[in-house]
């Protein structure tokens, strides 16, 4: 969290459209934190998104686009992942951003299946709250124990290796 992933999702497909190249963007209905259908950066950028229920929709709803974008891709299930696949193999630029770890350190959901197949993989990085330094950590600071828990500021901090308290 607060890595820039959804701000750099949002920069590579506007730049997309400014090449004139049809773009679709998708995210889990499940994430209404800052707008029910847009896609929102922690900086308040928005681009607009279509919300979906499952992976299987994206299929139904790409068409002839060129390029697709996927926001919070670790909430959707594995099938997500034949459906990233399905649209590659169509010749259409897929991105994807996710967390690819969950509150635990733990990898989440299908990022690491989606990270194993794809082309490219960026990987960005917060600023540890406690010391600085680069975070690959979503600390959870809120009690519950629930693997997914929409949340921002309030309920994670961003921390590096060393700050992270390690839950095994």
């Amino acid at each position: 969290m607060f890595s820039g992933k959804t701000e750099e999702l949002i920069r590579r497909l506007r730049r997309a459209k400014i090449a004139q190249l049809q773009v679709e963007i998708f995210k889990p209905a499940s994430d209404t934190r800052y707008h029910d259908e847009d896609i929102v950066s922690h900086n308040q950028n928005t681009i607009r998104s279509t919300p979906v229920h499952s992976a299987v929709e994206i299929l139904l709803l790409a068409g002839d686009c060129d390029v697709i974008g996927l926001d919070e891709a670790q909430f959707f299930d594995q099938s997500i992942v034949d459906v990233c696949n399905s649209l590659a193999n169509q010749g259409k630029r897929v991105i994807v951003a996710g967390l690819d770890m969950d509150f635990k350190g733990l990898p989440f959901g299908p990022m690491p299946d989606l990270m194993a197949i794809a082309e490219y993989v960026t990987k960005v990085h917060a600023i540890c709250v406690s010391c600085g330094g680069v975070a690959q950590y979503s600390y959870r600071t809120a009690a519950n124990q629930d693997i997914v828990m929409l949340g921002e500021s309030d309920t994670y901090e961003a921390r590096c290796r060393a700050c992270f308290p390690l839950l095994s």
